[in-house]
C-alpha cells in the first residue's frame, strides 16, 4: 500500500475528470451525418409546432408591430415639420394619440353609449319585419328560424358594439399591443440588430432589403387606411345627420373603424346603416342605401386608387379569403390584421424574387452570385 507512486495517484485522479468515451457515440460518420440531419429535421418541425401553439401571442405582436407602424409614421410625418428629435417626434404622436382616445371614450359616454344600447333591438325589429315582408311574398320562412337567425346576428352585434361602446372587449390584447408597440417604435434599430446577429452574415444584406421595403409599405398602408377611416367615417356622419337619420355618430363611427378592415368592414357597416335607415320609414332607408353606395365609391374610385400608387396592390379575392381563414382562426384580432400580414408576405416574396433575378442576370453577365 505504502509502494504506490504519485504518478500512478496522478493517473488515477485523471481516470476520475475523464468518463472515457460516451456509450451514445456513433461511430460511422454516416450514421452521424444522417443523425445530424435527423436532429435539424426534428427541430425544424418542433419549432413549427411551437409556431402553431403560440399562433395567437405571435399575431398579437404582429398587431404591436403594426402599431409600431403607424407611431413610426406619424414620428416621420412630423419629422418634415419639426426639426427635432425622434424621441420627441415619438412622444407627441402618442401624447396625440391618447387625446383622442380620451375624447372619444367621452364622446362615446356621452352621446353615443345609449344609442349603442338601443342599436340591438332596432336591428333586431328591423330582421323581423324584412322577414315578415318575404313571408307575405310566399317565401317559406319558419318563425323559429327567424328568431334563432335574429338572435345570433344580434348577439354578434352586441358584441361589436360593446366593444366600441365599452372600451373594455380584448383590454389585454389591447395593453400588450400598444406596449410591445410603443416599446418597438421608440428604438426599432435595436430590434432589428437583434434579429440580424441571427441571421448568417451573407444573408443580412437582403434581409435588410426585405426590413426596408415592407417597413415602408406597412407605413403607406397604414396611413392610407386611417386617411380612409377618417374620411369615410366623417362623410356617413355628415350625410346621415343632414337627413336626420337615427343613430348617425354611432353609424359614423361604425363605418369609420370598420372601414380598417377591407371588404368585410365595408359589407357590414352597410347592412347596419341601411337597417337602421329604414326604421325611418322607405325614403330614408332609401337615402342611406344612396349614402352607402356614394360613401364606397369616394373610397374605391377616388382614396384606395391613391393610396394602391404608393402601397402593393391586393387582389380583392386573395384578401378576402386570408380574412375568412384569418377570421375563423383567431377571430376579430385575425381579420383585422390579415390585409397587413398578407401585404408583408407579398413585399418579402417580390423582394426575393427581384434579388433572383438579379442574381441571374449578373451569371449571365459573368459576376459573381450573391446571396439571396
Amino acid at each position: 500500500m505504502t509502494g504506490t507512486s504519485s504518478s500512478e495517484h496522478g493517473k488515477g485522479k485523471d481516470d476520475e475528470s475523464d468518463p472515457g468515451a460516451s456509450p451514445t457515440r456513433i461511430s460511422s460518420p454516416e450514421l452521424r451525418f444522417e443523425a445530424a440531419r435527423a436532429l435539424i429535421w426534428g427541430l425544424v418541425i418542433g419549432f413549427i409546432v411551437l409556431a402553431v401553439h403560440i399562433s395567437q401571442s405571435l399575431l398579437v405582436i404582429f398587431g404591436a408591430m403594426v402599431f409600431a407602424a403607424m407611431i413610426d409614421g406619424g414620428a416621420r410625418l412630423l419629422g418634415r415639420i419639426l426639426p427635432i428629435g425622434r424621441g420627441f417626434r415619438v412622444a407627441i404622436v402618442l401624447l396625440l394619440t391618447t387625446a383622442f382616445f380620451v375624447w372619444l371614450g367621452y364622446f362615446a359616454g356621452s352621446q353615443i353609449s345609449q344609442q349603442a344600447a338601443e342599436f340591438p333591438t332596432i336591428i333586431s325589429d328591423q330582421l323581423t319585419r324584412l322577414f315578415e315582408y318575404l313571408q307575405s311574398k310566399g317565401f317559406a320562412i319558419d318563425q323559429a328560424n327567424v328568431q334563432s337567425i335574429a338572435s345570433n346576428m344580434m348577439s354578434g352585434v352586441g358584441t361589436v358594439t360593446k366593444a366600441i361602446g365599452g372600451l373594455f372587449g380584448g383590454l389585454t390584447t389591447v395593453l400588450l399591443i400598444g406596449i410591445i408597440g410603443i416599446y418597438l417604435a421608440v428604438d426599432p434599430r435595436v430590434y432589428e440588430r437583434g434579429v440580424a446577429w441571427m441571421i448568417p452574415e451573407n444573408r443580412r444584406g437582403a434581409f435588410y432589403d426585405t426590413l426596408s421595403y415592407q417597413a415602408y409599405t406597412m407605413r403607406r398602408l397604414l396611413a392610407g387606411r386611417l386617411v380612409g377611416m377618417v374620411a369615410e367615417g366623417i362623410f356617413t356622419w355628415a350625410l346621415l345627420a343632414i337627413y336626420g337619420v337615427p343613430m348617425a355618430a354611432l353609424l359614423g363611427l361604425l363605418t369609420g373603424l370598420l372601414a380598417f378592415i377591407p371588404n368585410i368592414g365595408a359589407i357590414i357597416s352597410g347592412v347596419l346603416m341601411v337597417l337602421i335607415g329604414f326604421s325611418g320609414g322607405t325614403d330614408m332607408g332609401v337615402y342611406t342605401i344612396i349614402v352607402y353606395f356614394l360613401v364606397q365609391n369616394f373610397d374605391g374610385y377616388i382614396l384606395v386608387p391613391m393610396i394602391a400608387k404608393k402601397t402593393v396592390d391586393l387582389a380583392p379575392a386573395l384578401v378576402l379569403s386570408a380574412q375568412l381563414i384569418f377570421g375563423v382562426l383567431f377571430g376579430i384580432l385575425g381579420l383585422a390584421l390579415a390585409d397587413p400580414l398578407l401585404a408583408m408576405i407579398k413585399v418579402a416574396l417580390e423582394r426575393r424574387s427581384a434579388r433572383l433575378e438579379s442574381v441571374d442576370e449578373g451569371a449571365a453577365d459573368g459576376a459573381p452570385a450573391e446571396a439571396v
